[in-house]
């Protein structure tokens, strides 16, 4: 995916694309090489890090984490309706 297309499916501009993947470079997220192959030497590809992939990990398990609770919630609510309606 191009920088271009990934600006255009989060729906932001291609400055600010490239802004934040700066950033993610920056802060030792992600690092970036040169298609070695490519014709087009300006094409670069991006990859997590070994403290991007920490940090990716632990987002997935925060994420997990509130679905979990979420999802506790949800089946305490349902209980408790269900005890109204039969009550």
């Amino acid at each position: 995916m191009t920088q271009r297309e990934l600006a255009g499916e989060l729906g932001i501009s291609l400055g600010k694309a490239n802004y934040c993947l700066r950033a993610l470079v920056d802060k030792g997220l992600i690092k970036t090489a040169n298609f070695r192959r490519s014709q087009h030497k300006a094409r670069y590809f991006y990859q997590l890090t070994p403290h991007g992939l920490k940090e990716k990990a632990g987002l997935t398990k925060r994420f997990l984490k509130r679905k979990i609770k979420e999802h506790q919630a949800l089946t305490e609510e349902i209980a408790r309706l269900r005890e109204e309606i039969t009550g």
